[in-house]
């Protein structure tokens, strides 16, 4: 492994910056959004985050994913994929706070995607993931991501620990966990990442596609190097987790102790169709009305669920 890194790194390397013209060209200009400032672009800088996969059923992944063109991205064994990603928000126009996306990776289209290829044509097959959970810490955060990009998210109890030798996220709502995450770190690759991804979301009835693009250096493990450990507590938002058959372990792990990121404004959005009439999906319309601008974060979790053997 060890020869093959520096290669690897180099080749890394030379990846061009994910970043869209567009988003360049509007440096500098600023934008009021829904009574949100942002200095354009939308972007984030100094911050910490964390990754681990999990291999899940694949039919009942495809059952909570809403409508009819998105499907589970397909793994052998009849395996679809979880990601949980925990970011830590250091340096943004809406200040600091925690970010917990609990997703299925997916791709958008009239049929499912064949294996391999989502991850190698990514344009192709409309390759990204669908956002099952997004809890953040403060309330300026849910008016923004939900009201503007479509966002599931939802004010919760978050937390981010990073020692030598772990880094973990536990998530409580009213008293109850949500989840808890915790990796091993793992060895120090320092793979220069430069990364485009597509978020998909229900809400109002839609399906909303977002764009985010981040660089960073990551240390990653893949397979029996990847050590992790996902708990699914009782809280109501996570409990078609349950459903799911995650594996114990999980496929990959991923710390990125620094990352630059960009939250592009462009949103693509279609109706969300079902055989059934009247059927619609994610939070409505009204439960971004009211939402203040508040940079004021809940308590920390008052379980700590890392300390259970």
């Amino acid at each position: 492994m060890k020869p093959v890194l520096p290669l690897a790194r180099l080749g890394l390397s030379l990846v061009p910056s994910p970043y869209p013209r567009r988003q360049r060209r509007l440096a500098g200009r600023n934008a009021l959004v829904d009574g949100i400032p942002f200095e354009m672009p939308v972007n984030s800088a100094d911050t910490p985050c964390m990754m681990a996969a999990f291999t899940v059923d694949r039919a009942a992944a495809a059952r909570l994913l809403p409508g009819g063109e998105l499907h589970p991205v397909a793994l052998p064994g009849r395996r679809g994929l979880l990601v949980v990603t925990v970011v830590d928000y250091v340096r943004t126009d809406i200040g600091r706070y925690i970010e917990y996306s609990i997703a299925l990776a997916c791709t958008h289209g009239s049929r499912p995607a064949p294996p391999l290829l989502p991850g190698l044509l990514q344009g192709v097959f409309g390759t990204g993931q669908y956002v099952l959970d997004l809890p953040v810490s403060s309330e300026i955060s849910v008016k923004g991501g939900k009201g503007i990009w479509g966002m599931p998210k939802h004010q919760a109890n978050l937390d981010f620990k990073v020692t030598d030798a772990t880094v973990s996220s536990e998530y409580q709502v009213d008293g109850r966990l949500g989840t808890f995450l915790s990796i091993d770190r793992p060895p120090a690759t320092g793979l220069p990442l430069r990364v485009k991804a597509a978020n998909y979301c229900a809400f109002r009835g839609m399906l909303m596609k977002s764009f985010v693009y981040f660089e960073g250096e990551a240390d990653l493990a893949f397979g029996r190097r990847a050590r992790a450990r996902l708990l699914i507590g009782d809280a109501p938002q996570v409990a078609a987790l349950h459903t799911l058959g995650i594996a114990p372990d999980p496929l990959f792990t991923c710390y990125l102790p620094t990352t630059r990121g960009v939250l592009d404004d462009h949103v693509e959005c279609w109706f969300l169709t079902s055989e059934a009439a009247g059927r619609s999906y994610g939070e409505p319309l009204g439960s971004v009305v009211g939402l203040g601008l508040s940079q004021q974060w809940l308590d920390p979790p008052g379980i700590d669920v890392g300390a259970r053997p």
